[in-house]
């Protein structure tokens, strides 16, 4: 895509920024994962004409969902207990993820945006990880491939949103970086968007990876990782 400034047309995505990843009581908190607020909110006061999509995402599982440790036999212990989840649409495609405690159960409590975001500044909300039957950490789809047709076993609508939109540039922060941050900019970057994670906008559930996720990022996502000096978040704060 062209990297005018005339052609920038930028979009924030601000990830899972939801009671159960936060301390001091989420069931899934992520360290100091509410820290990052300020900076979101200074990205999120932005003009429109500056910045005119400001997405939140939201995790809001069923409580059937695959993903909580006991919801499976013998009630495993979660963070460290691995799961092979089968395509519902293809039975000869899996993966194996991480069983998690139950946490952003719809409508509860622990789904919500934390109070102290200024979340009236969204444009909109995408809520993601809604199907029990698989793992959705990207707020896009589900990590299986379409299939022959085109059909997802999971499709948010945000890949539709922002090509709609005309975006050309996505700025992801929230949380977390190493999970739902980085499928988020991977498949916003496999969409063909410039796309770039604000390291001061997120935080990590495993801080002492974190250097080699990024370096993974760019080197198999096309994803880069840059401070919140950088020219390309600087544009961000340009008046013309």
């Amino acid at each position: 895509m062209a990297d005018s400034q005339s052609s920038f047309r930028p979009a924030l995505l601000v990830v899972d920024m939801q009671e159960d990843f936060c301390p001091p009581s989420g069931s899934l908190a992520v360290p100091l994962g509410r820290t990052i607020t300020p900076l979101i909110n200074t990205l999120l006061t932005l003009p429109p004409r500056t910045l005119p999509l400001k997405i939140a995402t939201q995790d809001w599982h069923p409580p059937n969902h695959i993903s909580f440790a006991p919801n499976h036999p013998s009630n495993p212990p979660p963070f460290v207990t691995s799961h092979t989840i089968t395509n519902p649409l293809n039975p000869s495609q899996s993966y194996t993820t991480l069983l998690w405690p139950p946490h952003c159960i719809q409508s509860t409590p622990g789904a919500s945006l934390i109070p102290e975001l200024s979340s009236q500044n969204f444009t909109h909300i995408i809520k993601k990880g809604l199907d029990p039957r698989v793992e959705m950490y990207s707020a896009f789809f589900d990590p299986f491939p379409p299939t022959l047709t085109g059909e997802r076993v999971c499709d948010s609508g945000l890949a539709k949103l922002l090509h709609d939109e005309k975006v050309t540039h996505v700025y992801v922060v929230g949380l977390a970086g190493d999970y739902c941050v980085k499928h988020t900019a991977y498949d916003a970057a496999k969409e063909g968007f410039q796309t770039v994670i604000i390291e001061e906008g997120t935080k990590t559930v495993n801080p002492g990876g974190w250097e080699e996720c990024k370096k993974e990022m760019e080197s198999i996502g096309g994803v880069r990782v840059v401070s919140v000096e950088s020219e390309e978040v600087q544009r961000l704060f340009k008046k013309d």
